[in-house]
């Protein structure tokens, strides 16, 4: 697959006052699976829509090969954004049937892949005759997750994916995710809560808070270096001085801190503390958390 590069520069959106992102910048490489996780309002589905070309940016510009996707058609076939699909009768999707809707989708997407659209159909046990309307919350993902997958596009984006789907059809999705990725090499972007059952399958990470990119990273590698310290206060203290650290909490004489070491950091074992690895969950809480410390004296 030829080798892509989706850039944001100087990303800036408001909506009337409402500054949602903030001189945003932002390299997608081709050939990896990317986890975008931020809290509610952080501007994920709106930085989405943006790389995608269905939303303008107030200002900057998103490029692939440095050809900009506003309005161009030679770079935005190679794109697909799935995302919730809201059927109401102001939209016209509620009345559409479900093999309706996927016509349409085999029609927009140029490389779309009839042969794997009908395989996950029947994968997923979806009636292709029902109309939109009549489908749950999970059956209207299942849709979404077809339509990303046949689509076939070399940037393909999954806002909010396993929303609605138990949790043997989360897995199930994560499974043909990597299948896919393995079989092609397609870039992937996966926003998500869930971010737990994610972590195993995102090869990089990308933090939104606050409108900007608080960090992109190997997520492992991410995970690997933060850690929860925990002892009496005197100790951790000494234990993390020098070290920027997250989320402190005090009980009693206690104290619990996390920290996210940087080359050449240790924390001081010698202290009497206990040193425990974290998940990606606790990572993103403790990076966003609106009472991070300043760096211990």
């Amino acid at each position: 697959m030829e080798n892509l590069i989706l850039e944001c520069r100087g990303i800036c959106k408001s909506y009337g006052r409402k500054e949602v992102l903030k001189d945003l910048n932002l390299t997608i490489e081709s050939g990896k699976i990317y986890g975008l996780i931020g809290r509610n309002g952080a501007g994920k589905t709106t930085l989405l829509s943006i790389l995608t070309a269905q939303n303008p940016a107030t200002g900057g510009e998103v490029t692939i090969n440095g050809k900009p996707v506003w309005e161009n058609e030679e770079v935005l076939k190679d794109l697909c954004f799935s995302r919730e699909i809201v059927s109401s009768t102001q939209n016209g999707i509620a009345a559409m049937k479900v093999k309706n809707y996927l016509k349409a989708a085999s029609v927009y997407f140029p490389y779309w892949d009839q042969g794997m659209a009908d395989e996950l159909v029947k994968e997923f046990g979806l009636d292709i005759k029902k109309p939109m309307s009549k489908l749950s919350k999970g059956m209207l993902s299942m849709v979404t997750i077809v339509v990303a997958l046949a689509s076939k596009a070399p940037f393909t984006i999954l806002d909010e994916p396993v929303a609605g789907l138990d949790v043997f059809m989360r897995r199930k999705f994560y499974q043909l995710l990597l299948e896919e990725y393995s079989n092609t090499g397609r870039t992937f972007i996966i926003s998500t809560h869930i971010i737990e059952e994610a972590s195993d399958v995102l090869e990089e990470v990308i933090m939104l808070h606050g409108g900007k990119i608080l960090l992109k990273e190997n997520t492992q590698e991410l995970i690997g270096r933060t850690f929860c310290v925990s002892g009496l206060e005197s100790e951790v203290d000494r234990a993390v001085r020098n070290l920027k650290t997250y989320m402190p909490e005090r009980t009693g004489r206690g104290k619990r801190v996390t920290v996210v070491l940087n080359s050449g950091e240790k924390i001081d074992e010698t202290c009497d503390v206990t040193v425990q690895p974290v998940n990606l969950s606790e990572v993103f809480v403790a990076m966003c958390n609106e009472t991070e410390a300043a760096y211990e004296k």
